[in-house]
């Protein structure tokens, strides 16, 4: 019987486990402490060790979270784990971990067109941001590199235009569910048919934190809506400030475009231009009106209110020659 791991500290990690339990054994999980979840800023974080200590699995909390000290190299090799996958696990797997492995480590990696197009740092926020169609979900096998590994299966579903960065992850994770469990006879007799990713030159998006979720009011709605729904929950949210302090819209959506005139065309963008007894409030956009569904924040949003959104800390990624944002330099 092959030995079985999961890496992973994720809500999408729990979800699939449970889903692996109904088909294999799972003989190891390999997670991070709550502690080191905040430290590194894990979006979605869930402790991982409550459900295998009631499930019997063991359960390994690794010493760093990139796997680079020396204790959890042994830990390791004490496991003679043959094959594991990698769920909710943000960081790449030292070569010396994987070289543990009599089979191998097999990770997803979601991207907007086939490997090796797409590579790097949250796929599914810039799918949503770049209001791409379709998004691609591959399992492949860990090698040393950024996502470069060869390709088992691929699964590919449609982005709708109400789509959230939540309802990416749930879609996302049915993909990695349906992958693991149409190839697990394979991968467990090590009976698998790899390919290489397609030959050309890998892109490669960038790193996302909280702060990048400060809105610019210059984009049009059609922006705005999308970079909203991109970092709703599980991320920290879409952020603004009136007179200082911070309003985090958690969704919104497109009220009316200007091809219908309600009055509000000669409002600075980020106005507030009206606040209904539900709370919920108009903003003029470049290009129409977005209405404010759940927000959060301490201030009080009054008719004229502006949602100001500093220059100077707005951060401007770089855009490719089809203006997306995977470059060719990780």
């Amino acid at each position: 019987m092959k030995r079985i791991g999961v890496f992973g500290c994720k809500s999408t990690t729990l979800f699939l486990l449970e889903s692996l339990q109904r088909v294999a054994e799972i003989d190891c999980v390999i997670t991070i402490s709550p502690d080191k979840g905040k430290a590194h800023q894990v979006a979605d974080y869930s402790d991982i060790a409550p459900f295998c200590h009631n499930q019997g699995i063991t359960c390994y909390s690794a010493n760093r979270y990139d796997l680079k000290d020396e204790q959890d190299v042994d830990t390791f090799k004490t496991l003679q784990l043959d094959i594991a996958f990698v769920i909710g696990w943000q960081r790449l797997i030292p070569t010396e971990v994987l070289q543990t492995f009599s089979i191998g480590v097999f990770g997803m990696h979601g991207s907007t067109d086939d490997l090796p197009v797409g590579r790097g740092r949250s796929p599914m926020n810039w799918a949503l941001i770049e209001q791409r169609k379709h998004f691609f979900t591959n399992i492949f096998r860990y090698d040393p590199g950024i996502d470069s590994g060869d390709i088992l299966d691929t699964f590919v579903f449609s982005i709708q235009p109400d789509d959230t960065g939540e309802t990416m992850h749930y879609k996302n994770v049915l993909a990695m569910k349906t992958l693991i469990l149409r190839n697990i006879d394979q991968l467990s007799n090590g009976n698998m048919s790899l390919k290489k990713q397609k030959n050309s030159a890998p892109t490669y998006y960038p790193k996302r934190s909280p702060n990048d979720g400060l809105i610019d009011w210059n984009r049009d709605i059609f922006q705005l809506d999308a970079f909203i729904r991109a970092v709703t929950s599980p991320f920290d949210g879409a952020f603004s400030f009136i007179n200082g302090e911070k309003v985090v819209i958690w969704r919104a959506s497109i009220f009316e475009t200007d091809l219908v005139e309600f009055g509000y065309r000669d409002e600075p963008f980020g106005t507030v231009v009206e606040v209904y007894p539900s709370r919920k409030f108009l903003v003029r956009c470049r290009g129409g009106l977005l209405i404010a569904h759940d927000y959060g924040g301490e201030v009080n949003i009054e008719r004229g209110s502006l949602l100001h959104s500093p220059q100077e800390d707005l951060k401007r990624f770089k855009l490719n020659r089809y203006g997306y944002h995977d470059l060719e330099e990780a």
